[in-house]
């Protein structure tokens, strides 16, 4: 067991650090292609922080692993929104960008809803994959679309642009193809590890997507969210969020759909999925009222995501246990 750990651990690491370099090369190749930093940070710095949560997902669905990949999806939207995002309210008051009621919230609530919706019959399928591929062109498309200047947005380019380290394309090359094979390697030894791990404890695999790998996978997540917090940058923390558990189930979910289709485990729905509801539900009341009454998302709003995760946590592992 304790050599599964370490497996665990190592494919962590490999995930983490294959993101980093993965985004490293790739936002060095695009700037030397004249490709605008604000671009690179809407789409491969984004892509970078949700890394881990596609490659573990994908290789936990070639190998038949279907219930991790789910199980991995919403627990890490779970732990973005109660862990992350609590603690980082906890450090310091979040301010939402006023455009966010009219972009990126409504976007997560309508792909949270879909989502349920294709959960519904217990079923995830090609078809049910198609439908979200199609839903996550429909909002790029979206929320690409240029918006109004608030001053929010040149301050953003602009830690994009000095957060972009140049380097030669033979040396960014280098960097994606070492970040594409750790992120690959990492991905397998932490889907092998977990699923020994589920087996020797007697536990449904969805159960190790849930917590550990959920856990592991959502790391980068909570980096950049204290990170920018103690910047005095929490627009870019509650994006990065949002953002993120919008790629969750719109990129992470089609994988288990398209490559190992089949029955979903009914407290996915019934447990999981209605408590991800829950919780962003209660983010996108928390985003609307501090925009409406000029007010920041404060430390009793990050008190209530913790506790909302701690009790859906507590509810998993006691069903866990009488099972």
């Amino acid at each position: 067991m304790w050599l599964d750990v370490l497996i665990v651990a190592f494919g962590f690491a490999g995930l983490i650090w294959g993101a980093d370099k993965f985004v490293a090369g790739a936002s060095a190749m695009a700037l030397n292609w004249g490709v605008t930093p604000l671009m690179i940070g809407l789409t491969i710095v984004a892509f970078g922080t949700s890394a881990p949560e596609f490659f573990s997902s994908a290789i936990a669905a070639i190998e038949d692993q279907a219930a991790i990949a789910i199980g991995n999806a919403l627990g890490s939207n779970i732990f973005n929104i109660g862990v992350a995002l609590g603690i980082a309210a906890l450090i310091r008051p979040i301010i939402p960008p006023s455009s966010m009621c009219k972009r990126e919230l409504p976007a997560l609530l309508l792909v949270t809803i879909v989502t349920g919706f294709l959960f519904a019959n217990l079923y995830l399928g090609p078809y049910d994959s198609v439908i979200l591929i199609a839903l996550f062109a429909f909002v790029a498309v979206y929320l690409s679309r240029p918006e109004e200047d608030t001053g929010d947005g040149s301050a953003t380019a602009h830690d994009e642009e000095t957060s972009i380290i140049p380097m030669s394309t033979s040396r960014a090359s280098l960097f994606l193809m070492l970040g594409l094979a750790l992120l690959i390697f990492g991905a397998e030894a932490l889907v092998s590890g977990a699923t020994a791990i589920a087996t020797e404890l007697g536990v449904s695999s969805a159960i190790i997507g849930l917590t550990i790998v959920a856990f592991g996978t959502s790391l980068p997540e909570l980096a950049a969210c204290v990170a920018s917090v103690l910047k005095g940058q929490s627009d870019l923390a509650i994006g990065n969020i949002v953002g993120s558990n919008v790629l969750n189930l719109l990129v992470v979910l089609p994988f288990p759909g398209l490559l190992a289709a089949g029955m979903i485990e009914t407290n996915l729905l019934t447990r999981d999925y209605l408590a991800m509801l829950a919780m962003t539900l209660v983010l996108a009341a928390a985003i609307f009222w501090t925009i409406k009454s000029g007010k920041s998302i404060g430390r009793a709003c990050g008190v209530v995501f913790l506790l909302m995760y701690a009790a859906w946590f507590t509810t998993l592992i006691q069903q866990a246990q009488g099972s």
